[in-house]
């Protein structure tokens, strides 16, 4: 699985602990994990939680990754930009129980947590049992097991609403603001991370064309 962390910028200084974190569960399980910044709070290229949503809609509606990793504040305004991106099932998550439910029961694609809120002593250690119950073993079995069939047959009801209420993302990034697209995707690493594992050349070709 192709792991994609984005910082926003009121929580870029704990990149590096949220990278190291994820790096330390996910890459032992034979996941990569690619860091799009930001990378410090100095960064030039600063991400809102806005463009977190943006930037997490084109990296998985173009099949750069598998999953996203986000968050802000709160979590809160991460989840609700990326959930406003068509193909896109994030779930706020602020514990490992959060994280294992979200992961058997909904089976979404991007998480957000919340990197100021109670993020205190061992804060490391929370995030790396979040991202243990999240890719360690099969996502999507159901919680409790009896009830796996009646989730299965919702998550495609979901999924079948979300095609029908959003329209698709080569549309999204025509009729978003330009500025804004250009701003999410300024980032120093994006264009090394995405264009080598990007499986859609319409939104690669469309990125391409604002530089």
């Amino acid at each position: 699985m192709k792991i994609a962390l984005i910082s926003e910028n009121s929580q870029a200084a704990k990149n590096g602990i949220i990278h190291k974190a994820l790096t330390n569960v996910a890459e032992p399980l034979g996941h990569q994990v690619f860091n799009y910044g930001m990378y410090s709070a100095e960064d030039t290229a600063s991400l809102t939680y806005v463009m977190n949503g943006l930037l997490t809609g084109i990296l998985l509606n173009s099949k750069a990754v598998d999953f996203v990793v986000t968050g802000c504040g709160t979590g809160m305004g991460s989840m609700l930009a990326c959930n406003a991106m068509p193909g896109v099932f994030c779930g706020l998550v602020i514990d490992p129980t959060d994280a294992f439910l979200f992961g058997q029961i909904n089976d979404g694609n991007a998480i957000s947590m919340p990197y100021a809120k109670g993020f205190g002593w061992a804060a490391e250690l929370n995030l790396e049992d979040v991202y243990r119950k999240l890719f360690e073993g099969e996502r999507g079995l159901g919680y409790p097991r009896e009830r796996a069939e009646i989730m299965r047959k919702n998550r495609g009801i979901l999924s079948d609403l979300k095609r029908v209420t959003c329209t698709d993302m080569l549309t999204v990034l025509k009729n978003v603001d330009q500025d804004l697209l250009r701003a999410a995707i300024a980032g120093e690493k994006f264009a090394e991370y995405f264009y080598a594992n990007s499986q859609d050349e319409e939104i690669s070709a469309y990125l391409r064309s604002l530089s």
